[in-house]
């Protein structure tokens, strides 16, 4: 039920309307204020060149994004986002969006190391990854991280699965991704013989989906069969590669007949960590677990005596290709958080003339033995 004291014909038909674009009592308490000033609520369906669509109680209409449109990448509006938008005018300005639940970023390519949004106010972050070519687990590793961090859930959905015939060898391949996501949800789906898609549709059902993955992933047909009608653009991929070309060109969210929302994204070519760390170390969990059992709270987990991490990896429990796709990952969003993290810049640069300092000292211990 919605909250009856907001019984404007106007607030009616929003709740009418939106209700199956997200809105809930939640979102309808925090834009208050903005009715109170003759402000409607919408979804952001859609955003370019400065424009976005926004589906609002009248249906979608296009806005300017002039008004909230500031020097912070992570604050421009976003697909998913809740706009306050002016009721009339030509043009109609968004005047500013809800504060968001949760938030899809990932770096830039750019060597200024900003972050960018990909899609607001997500529930389930779906990443698309094709049997038809070799799994990569370090990938599936990378957008887990970024899904965690969002605040969604991920779901790892195995395309194609029609291109692997063979159950065995198919049950060993989600055996792989299992293994690569702890606590994360497998499921094999096939576009062409509809394998799957029935749990998948169950699952977008309940609220915001984006639709994850590199260029051939099957991302768009996989959206074709959940909205039951070929909306989105498909392209043959290469045989080469399993690499298709970006059908998909804008993120485009879409309400799904069985319930729910979608939101389609470009095939990602990068896929950066930013502001990760909780992320990583959800997709990595059990070595997490084993790092709170090694001797030293600060254990690097390279040669440290008593290190629970390294120990795991001899016995075999821990596979070495996790814990170096840990270290890489770690690694690789401690350097972009000390771009931006000036404190954090002087902690690693401290770090880093003492370990030098330990190294010289010891090279000079070992000289002066020799002598």
């Amino acid at each position: 039920m919605f909250n009856a004291s907001l019984n404007t014909s106007s607030t009616s038909d929003a709740q009418h309307v939106l209700a199956s674009y997200g809105w809930d009592e939640g979102w309808e308490a925090e834009f208050a204020p903005y009715t109170a000033q003759g402000l409607v609520p919408g979804r952001v369906v859609r955003v370019d060149r400065g424009q976005c669509d926004v589906m609002t109680a009248d249906g979608i209409v296009r806005a300017d994004t002039a008004f909230v449109t500031p020097h912070d990448p992570l604050r421009v509006i976003c697909t998913g986002d809740w706009a306050a938008v002016e009721a009339a005018g030509n043009p109609r300005y968004v005047k500013t969006y809800l504060p968001r639940r949760t938030a899809f970023v990932r770096s830039t390519s750019s060597q200024r190391s900003e972050g960018q949004i990909l899609a607001a106010n997500v529930d389930h972050a779906i990443i698309a990854v094709s049997l038809a070519v070799e799994l990569d687990l370090g990938r599936i590793e990378r957008f887990l991280a970024l899904a965690w961090e969002s605040g969604a859930q991920p779901l790892v959905v195995l395309t194609k699965a029609d291109l692997v015939p063979d159950p065995v060898t198919l049950a060993h391949l989600v055996q792989d991704v299992e293994t690569t996501a702890p606590g994360v949800g497998v499921l094999t789906v096939s576009s062409h013989t509809g394998e799957g898609t029935d749990v998948l549709a169950a699952v977008v059902a309940g609220g915001t989906s984006v639709l994850l993955g590199i260029s051939g992933a099957g991302k768009s047909t996989l959206a074709n069969a959940l909205l039951g009608a070929d909306v989105m653009e498909v392209r043959a991929t290469r045989d080469v590669d399993g690499k298709g070309r970006h059908t998909t060109t804008t993120r485009n969210l879409l309400a799904l007949p069985g319930g729910g929302v979608l939101i389609d994204t470009p095939g990602l070519r990068g896929v950066g960590l930013w502001d990760a760390e909780a992320g990583v170390g959800q997709v990595f969990s059990e070595i997490e677990e084993y790092a709170a059992r090694c001797r030293f709270h600060d254990c690097a987990h390279e040669a440290e005596p008593g290190c629970a991490v390294l120990a795991a990896v001899g016995s075999g429990a821990l596979p070495e290709r996790r814990l170096e796709s840990y270290r890489k990952l770690m690694r690789e969003n401690q350097r972009i958080v000390a771009k931006t993290d000036a404190r954090l810049r002087s902690e690693i640069r401290r770090d880093w003339r003492l370990k030098s300092a330990v190294g010289r000292a010891n090279h000079a211990a070992k000289r002066g033995g020799r002598a």
